[in-house]
């Protein structure tokens, strides 16, 4: 797994460094001569321009440009004033350094002059704001974004794309879409959620010293993002010598008259996903409804009120169900009402792994009043407990005003409940442009799944995904964040397989449905086999 610093942790890592003897000048030197590499791996990259802003991002430019000059590549570096009226001492030097090694340069350009530069280069490194950036940028810088954006050049991001929050992943003015950003010491979390994820391009991380890989563990990471083969701790080992009772049971519990569909979905989901024997309790009123959907999957109608939803007198019932499976998920369409709240309290008190989802979160947070940190005695069990919140929904399981607005807000705000909780049988998968599964010892970032997956019924299905991996684990679950982790790398993929089929705008949840089985088997390959699977060309 890859770490994940917050910005400032990456700061006292740079600090340690130089505390180890890696001093300021050699950090920027090594950033540099990083960047310049992979501009050079580039093929056709023969004519660079260098955008460099007025800080150390901007001195990082200028090593990189000394670096390009000295292998006889065409550079140049724009800069918004001349070389020696630069702030910072280091940035100065480094600056002169590459005047005098010839590299030419242009200050303070017209847009024309500028537009008409970009239009001739190959490849533009923008160096012009760095990780400290937070905010809209400012003249000349905002014009300088928007002459790249429109230039058509290849861009290779140093560090962050300029006018990108490398913390929040909020670019609320002009910001670079970069084709590659090459970041330094570790990934930041801005990189990965929100906006990073259309403006970053590939990755790269740049250690820059030996040293550097135990820092950043020593940093405690705010987050670990997983790769494929870090699955392989958590995956159920193929096997023929299965029946349906072994691959487990999951019972899926939701269901309104008014969202019929979610719940259905959540059962064809845990199916699909690999659970040996699915059975969908939802109230008697849609109990026909649903069971024309449902060739395969037993439904049980039971006790319901007027509007339709589960009444108070189906919590025993359920509790009853839910002690016969492997594993329980409950909140797909349920609504939110006194039944809800009896059926979320009985469950909770069962003897089975629990996801909890959707309107069965909402009645949580109205249980406990929007704070659930402050109630940790209510998820407290013997067995595993899973949250899917999206931020809405964790916003109001924590009583915040606002909902979270960035992926660290998310970790923060289901670390409340988590860290108030204090037990290993406790995920919070917290939904959003990039999902963190968050434990007491850890949160686990996923692979994101594409842009498909935004739409309605998608997180029932996520939830029918986490219930069917928990059933087929049985007992032997291990590592519950990567577990959680795994089942949103299946659902993801699961939708990048329907979008080839129906476009990008055109996935629905059914669709995503359809081809669990298909991203399930694909991920396995790529962990057991990933040397094969390499020299057949995937």
């Amino acid at each position: 797994m890859q770490p994940i610093l917050n910005v400032e942790d990456a700061k006292r890592v740079e600090v340690a460094l130089t505390r180890l003897g890696v001093s300021v000048s050699e950090l920027m030197h090594r950033a540099g001569y990083a960047a310049a590499q992979e501009v050079m791996a580039l093929p056709d990259a023969e004519t660079i321009v260098v955008l460099a802003g007025t800080g150390n991002n901007g001195g990082d430019g200028w090593v990189a440009a000394e670096t390009l000059k000295s292998k006889g590549r065409a550079v140049q570096v724009v800069t918004p004033v001349d070389p020696g009226d630069l702030r910072g001492d280091l940035a100065r030097v480094v600056a002169q350094a590459a005047v005098n090694a010839g590299v030419p340069i242009v200050i303070g350009p017209s847009r024309p002059e500028l537009e008409a530069l970009l239009d001739k280069t190959d490849v533009v490194l923008d160096c012009m704001l760095g990780t400290g950036f937070d905010g809209e940028p400012r003249t000349p810088f905002d014009i300088w974004i928007d002459c790249l954006n429109a230039s058509g050049a290849r861009v290779v991001a140093v560090d962050v794309p300029s006018g990108l929050s490398a913390q929040t992943g909020a670019a609320p003015g002009a910001c670079v879409v970069a084709d590659l950003t090459v970041t330094m010491l570790a990934l930041k979390p801005g990189l990965l959620a929100d906006r990073g994820r259309d403006v970053c391009g590939q990755i790269v991380v740049a250690p820059l010293a030996e040293q550097t890989g135990q820092l950043v563990v020593d940093a405690d990471p705010v987050a670990w993002r997983a790769e494929l083969d870090d699955y392989l701790d958590v995956l159920v080992e193929p096997s023929a010598a299965v029946d349906k009772f072994s691959r487990g049971s999951v019972l899926v519990v939701g269901g309104s008259t008014r969202f019929p569909g979610a719940p259905i979905m959540a059962a064809r989901a845990a199916a699909r996903a690999g659970a040996g024997y699915v059975t969908l309790a939802v109230p008697e009123s849609i109990a026909a409804l649903a069971q024309t959907h449902l060739l395969e999957i037993p439904v049980v109608g039971l006790p319901c009120d007027a509007d339709g939803t589960f009444s108070a007198a189906a919590a025993e019932r359920i509790a009853k169900l839910a002690a016969g499976n492997t594993a329980t998920l409950v909140g797909p369409g349920m609504r939110t009402s006194a039944g809800t709240d009896a059926v979320i309290s009985a469950l909770l008190n069962s003897e089975a792994p629990l996801v909890i989802d959707a309107d069965g979160l909402n009645s949580l947070a109205h249980v406990v009043s929007g704070k659930l940190d402050e109630y940790p005695e209510l998820t407290r069990r013997a067995y595993p407990l899973v949250l899917t919140p999206h931020r809405g929904e964790l916003g109001r399981l924590v009583g915040m005003e606002n909902p979270p607005d960035s992926l660290v807000g998310q970790l923060s705000a289901a670390r409340r409940i988590i860290w108030s909780n204090g037990g290993t049988e406790l995920v919070i998968v917290a939904k959003g442009s990039a999902t963190g599964c968050v434990g007491v010892g850890q949160a686990i970032l996923p692979k994101p799944g594409p842009a498909a997956l935004a739409t309605a019924g998608s997180g029932d299905v996520l939830g029918g995904v986490i219930a069917s991996l928990l059933a087929q684990k049985g007992g032997e679950i291990g590592n519950l964040p990567l577990l959680c982790a795994l089942a949103c790398e299946i659902h993801g993929y699961a939708g990048s397989i329907a979008a080839e089929r129906y476009g990008s705008r055109g996935v629905m949840a059914t669709d995503i449905v359809d081809a669990l089985g298909s991203a399930t088997d694909a991920i396995e390959e790529h962990c057991y086999y990933p040397d094969a699977l390499m020299q057949d060309g995937e």
